[in-house]
């Protein structure tokens, strides 16, 4: 049995498999004899030295939590800064690490995340601690730099493929007396991944959506009202997908709520459906209909995509593995081999080249009119949704998911002060 204990923990929005990754992590560290701890709510848990003992758990409670949604241990925004800037904060991390005989750190998040594991790695290694830091790919923006595709993506994508594609159908079908635009609002402050995945619900010429506004270009509100217009006209009604990051060619977000910054330092988006939605009924005169998905978008684990499934659980598995085989400041990657049939492995990328950078959608990705994808995006995304992944059902006709109770360790520090 290897020497020392494993720490787990969950950082950032939580999607719709990342508890699948969480029980790969288990289950994987259990085969070979290693003691999981787990943060409560992330990594604030961690430094709170609140610790779950995930050994007291079940098997079959471990297994369940790869068909339920949330964050099993709980997860935070706490955006760590420099080593200098935040150094009271890594150090206390690494007090509790060594209080608790913690010798490999998995951290399942995005950027940010990655960025963390990184310092974490490199002040461990500034004071002579044996620590393996290791992170875990998540985030349902896609927005992840060096893995072809992001575990949380393809479940967030194919909800909004399928409830645009149904919305579609609502709407045409009252088109005539009723509704004439409907507004959908996607996740995605700069990178148009999701928007994109919406273009999945139509392959025709005036099936929906009929316009797509994503990040990765300016948004021109005369020229949206004057497309929206020829669409109803063309079509008698029009399904538009909005990304929540979309902004003018001054750089000012549309839906730029007011509300300062977050715990990550981006501006607090809120609503840019509402406001086209507002736009179209004052200008065009159109009855008009919007939707947020909002947190819908990242918790539908009732239509998981099973490739997003799958993949979800193997950078788990790949995690522990490159823990326990020493590779520090290191992440598991997906890489695509072929998209029809769809192929792909698990790769090892160093943290230095995920930390804090973002991948949008390439330009080829775009229709060139700026308001659809193009057959190339078509081909990317089309495997990442698709394979069901059901949860099991209740007699009470709701998905039977767990919710884990947890054995909280002792603490051995003094409480923290930060």
């Amino acid at each position: 049995m290897p020497a020392g204990t494993l720490l787990y923990a969950q950082s950032g929005g939580v999607t719709a498999v990342i508890n699948a990754s969480a029980s790969a992590v288990i289950q994987a560290a259990r085969a070979r004899k290693v003691r999981v701890l787990a943060a409560r709510n992330g990594i604030l848990g961690a430094l709170r030295e609140q610790l779950i003992d995930t050994t007291s758990m079940p098997l079959a409670q471990v297994k369940a939590l790869a068909h339920t949604p949330g964050g099993a241990f709980g997860s935070c925004r706490l955006k760590l800064k420099s080593l200098d800037a935040d150094r009271a904060k890594y150090e206390r991390l690494l007090a509790v690490f060594k209080a608790h005989d913690v010798r490999w750190f998995l951290y399942n998040g995005g950027n940010d995340s990655a960025d963390t594991a990184l310092k974490v790695s490199q002040l461990a290694a500034e004071y002579g601690y044996p620590l393996t830091c290791v992170g875990v790919p998540k985030t349902i923006d896609n927005d992840l730099a060096v893995t072809d595709c992001c575990p949380g993506f393809g479940s967030a994508a194919k909800y909004t493929a399928v409830s645009v594609r149904e919305c579609a159908l609502d709407v045409a079908a009252m088109a005539e007396t009723s509704t004439k635009v409907f507004v959908y609002e996607a996740m995605g402050r700069h990178a148009g991944w999701l928007a994109a995945a919406a273009g999945l619900a139509g392959a025709g010429k005036d099936d929906a959506p009929h316009l797509i506004l994503f990040p990765e270009r300016a948004y021109d509100e005369a020229d949206f009202l004057a497309r929206v217009d020829a669409v109803v006209k063309r079509v008698g009604h029009c399904v538009v997908v909005a990304s929540e990051g979309i902004r003018t060619a001054d750089g000012r977000f549309v839906a730029d709520a007011g509300g300062g910054k977050d715990a990550f330092g981006h501006t607090q988006l809120g609503g840019v459906a509402s406001q086209l939605a507002g736009r179209v009924k004052d200008v065009l005169g159109y009855k008009v209909h919007w939707t947020l998905p909002d947190y819908l978008q990242r918790s539908a684990r009732h239509i998981a995509s099973k490739t997003d499934l799958e993949q979800a659980m193997a950078v788990g598995r790949a995690a522990v593995e490159c823990a326990l085989n020493g590779q520090n400041a290191v992440m598991p990657v997906i890489v695509r081999e072929a998209d029809a049939p769809y192929r792909w492995h698990v790769d090892i990328a160093a943290l230095s080249a995920i930390a804090n950078h973002e991948k949008t959608m390439p330009k080829g990705f775009i229709r060139k009119d700026g308001h659809g994808i193009t057959a190339a995006a078509r081909r990317y995304l089309q495997p990442l949704i698709e394979g069901e992944a059901y949860p099991p059902y209740g007699r009470n006709g709701l998905p039977d998911y767990v919710v884990p109770k947890h054995a909280a360790l002792r603490r051995k520090l003094p409480a923290w002060q930060g």
